[in-house]
C-alpha cells in the first residue's frame, strides 16, 4: 500500500515536479540570462578598456618602436641626429675640434673654459672663473668644469642654454671630450651624464706608444724598423739599437711629438734628453728616415671601421711652432698622395680598426702615418684614440657634407640606436678624389722664448688679405663653412687680451681653401703671409717678477698642448 501510494502519488508529483522544474528552469534561464548580458557587458566593457590599454600601449610602443626603428642609411642617420633630443656636451679646453657640430646634431653644446668667440657663440657656455689650482693638462680643465656650479645650472636645466628649465637633461645627457681621466668619469656620473667614449683605463692604454707598437704588430700594421727597450744609459742605447744604425729616435710611452719625440745620432745628443730617456720603464727605438707626415680619422662601428681622406701634416716649421717635430696643422686634397699609397693608409686603417675592435674599442681614432721618401713604404706613426686637431677637417669636408660628419658614426655608436650601413660603399665613396677638396689649417704658437702679457688679439671669425698681404676683418662666424675664397680664412681665437705668452704657447687657428704649402712640403708664399699677418695682430707688452699680477708666480706661466 505504502508503495502503491507511493507509486499511486508518484505520476502526479512528477507531473507537477516537471511543471515546477519547467517554471523553475525559466526563472533560472532568466537569472542566468540577465547574469550572463551582465557578464558580458561587463566582460565586453573589460575587453574594451582592454582594447583601450593596449592601444595606448600598442601606441607607446609605436612610438617607441618609431623612435628606435632601424636606420637605413646616411638619410635616416642624418634625420635621426636632426631631431636628436639627447643632449650632449662637448667638454674642452676650446671649441675648436668639434667646431660646426651643433649645425649637425640638434641639442648639441659647447662646454669651454676659454671664451674665442667673446660670448657671440649661440650654443657654447663659458663660465665665469672661479678660483682653481694651476692647470697642468686639458683633463684638469675638463674637470674643473665638470666642478662648477654654472655646468651643473646647464645640465638640470637650469642656465642660460637652457629654453625649457621644467625639464631636467641631465639623465639622459652625454658628454664628449678632446682628453679626460678616470676623475672625468666620476664627475659624469654625479651629474648624470655618460661619457660617449670608450674608459679612460681604455684609451690611455691604446694611447701608449709602446701599446701602440705592439697593437700594430697584432693587427699587421707595422711600424718603423724599432725595438721596445729598457735604456739606463748612451751604451744601452746603442747595444739595443745596433741593427738600426747610427741616426735614431728615441720616444717615451706618452706625450706631445714635440716634447716626447728625441732624435740621436750622437752622445752629446742623448745627454740632452738623457733624464726623460733614463727615467722611462721602456721607450721606442727607432731607425731614423727620411718621411713625410700624414694622418688619418677613422670611426670603429659595429659595422666594421670608416674611414676618412689621408691628410698631410705641418710639422716642426719654426714659424709655427717652437718644438722640433711638433704638429702644427694639416693639409686635406686629392693628389697629396697617390692612389696605391691612398690605398694601403686605407687598408692599414681598417686593419688596426679591427684589432681595437676586438679589443673592445669602439668610436673615434686617428692614425699618423709615416711615409719613407726612399722606400715609398707607409708605417704606422702613432695613435690618438680620440677625436684630435685634425678632427674639424676630418668632419666639416665636401665628403663629409654630401653624406654625414664622421663624428656622427662615433654618436652612434653611444645612442642605443640600430642602424645598417655599408661601410665598404661608404669608405670607397669618401675614397674617391672628387669628393675631396682642398682645405688647410695652420695652428700658431708663440715661438720665441721671451715672456709678454697681450694688450690687443685679432678677434674669431672672417678674414680677408689683400694682394699686398695685409688683412682685415670682415665678420664674426662661428667655423670656416662661409670662407669661399682663398684669399679669406677662418681664425679661432685661443689667447686673447690679459692672456700670457710664453715659448709654445697657443695663439690660434687659421683654416682657409687651398694649400698652405708647396708640392714638396714647405710653406708657400700665401701660408708665411698669413702667419704674418696674423702674429702682426697681436700686441703684449713684456712681464717680469716686478709687473707680474699679485696671484700670478713667474713658475706658473707655461702651457700644455691645448688642441
Amino acid at each position: 500500500m505504502a508503495r502503491k501510494k507511493a507509486t499511486g502519488t508518484t505520476r502526479p508529483a512528477r507531473k507537477r515536479n516537471k511543471v515546477c522544474k519547467k517554471a523553475a528552469t525559466s526563472v533560472a534561464g532568466q537569472k542566468t540570462t540577465t547574469r550572463r548580458k551582465k557578464t558580458a557587458k561587463k566582460s565586453s566593457a573589460k575587453k574594451s578598456s582592454a582594447r583601450k590599454t593596449t592601444r595606448r600601449k600598442t601606441g607607446q610602443a609605436g612610438a617607441t618602436a618609431r623612435r628606435r626603428r632601424t636606420l637605413k642609411g646616411i638619410s635616416d642617420i642624418r634625420r635621426f641626429f636632426h631631431r636628436n633630443e639627447v643632449p650632449i656636451y662637448f667638454v674642452s679646453a676650446t671649441p675648436f675640434n668639434l667646431l660646426g657640430m651643433d649645425e649637425w646634431v640638434r641639442n648639441f653644446y659647447f662646454i669651454n673654459y676659454i671664451d674665442c668667440f667673446d660670448a657671440n657663440h649661440p650654443t657654447a657656455l663659458v663660465p665665469q672663473e672661479t678660483p682653481h689650482r694651476p692647470f697642468e693638462s686639458i683633463e684638469d680643465i675638463v674637470n674643473y668644469l665638470l666642478s662648477h656650479k654654472e655646468v651643473h645650472d646647464v645640465v638640470n636645466a637650469k642656465g642660460k642654454l637652457c629654453p625649457d628649465r621644467e625639464k631636467p637633461r641631465g639623465p639622459n645627457g652625454k658628454a664628449v671630450f678632446l682628453m679626460f681621466d678616470e676623475e672625468t668619469e666620476k664627475l659624469c656620473e654625479e651629474l648624470g651624464l655618460e661619457v660617449a667614449f670608450p674608459k679612460s683605463k681604455m684609451r690611455t692604454k691604446v694611447d701608449d706608444k709602446l701599446e701602440t707598437t705592439r697593437i700594430g704588430d697584432r693587427a699587421g700594421v707595422p711600424s718603423v724598423p724599432n725595438v721596445l727597450a729598457k735604456v739606463d744609459d748612451y751604451e744601452s742605447l746603442r747595444k739595443a739599437s745596433k741593427k738600426l744604425g747610427k741616426e735614431l729616435v728615441v720616444q717615451t710611452a706618452y706625450g706631445d711629438s714635440g716634447h716626447t719625440t728625441f732624435f740621436i745620432s750622437s752622445e752629446r745628443d742623448f745627454k740632452k734628453h738623457e733624464e726623460d730617456i733614463v727615467s722611462a720603464p721602456e721607450v721606442k727605438i727607432m731607425k731614423k728616415i727620411k718621411c713625410r707626415g700624414s694622418a688619418l680619422e677613422a670611426c670603429v662601428t659595429r659595422h666594421g671601421t670608416i674611414v676618412g681622406p689621408l691628410m698631410t701634416e705641418l710639422v716642426g716649421f719654426k714659424q709655427l711652432t717652437p718644438y722640433k717635430g711638433g704638429w702644427c696643422g694639416n693639409e686635406v686634397f686629392a693628389e697629396a698622395f697617390d692612389r696605391r699609397i691612398r690605398n694601403q693608409a686605407k687598408r692599414m686603417a681598417m686593419k688596426f680598426g679591427d684589432e681595437l675592435k676586438r679589443m673592445g674599442y669602439r668610436g673615434y681614432f686617428e692614425l699618423d702615418f709615416l711615409l719613407d721618401l726612399d722606400s715609398s713604404k707607409v708605417y704606422l706613426g702613432e695613435v690618438n684614440p680620440r677625436i684630435t686637431g685634425a678632427s674639424s677637417m676630418t668632419n666639416l669636408s665636401a665628403f663629409a657634407h654630401a653624406d654625414a660628419p664622421l663624428f656622427l658614426f662615433h654618436l652612434l655608436e653611444w645612442m642605443n640606436q640600430p642602424y645598417r650601413l655599408d661601410v665598404d660603399e661608404l669608405n670607397n665613396r669618401w675614397a674617391d678624389p672628387d669628393n675631396i677638396d682642398p682645405w688647410a689649417q695652420m695652428v700658431m704658437k708663440h715661438t720665441s722664448d721671451e715672456v709678454g702679457q697681450i694688450t690687443r688679439a685679432p678677434k674669431s671669425g672672417i678674414w680677408e688679405m689683400d694682394d699686398a698681404g695685409n688683412i682685415h676683418y670682415l665678420r664674426m662666424q662661428t667655423h670656416r663653412r662661409t670662407v669661399q675664397f682663398e684669399n679669406r680664412a677662418f681664425f679661432l681665437r685661443i689667447a686673447g687680451p690679459g692672456d700670457y705668452l710664453y715659448e709654445g704657447a697657443d695663439l690660434g687657428i687659421l683654416v682657409s681653401r687651398g694649400r698652405f704649402m708647396t708640392d714638396d712640403f714647405n710653406l708657400n708664399r700665401r701660408g708665411n703671409q698669413w702667419i704674418k699677418a696674423i702674429k702682426g695682430q697681436f700686441e703684449s707688452v713684456p712681464v717680469n717678477a716686478a709687473n707680474m699680477e699679485p696671484n700670478v708666480q713667474p713658475a706658473d706661466i707655461g702651457g700644455f698642448k691645448m688642441l
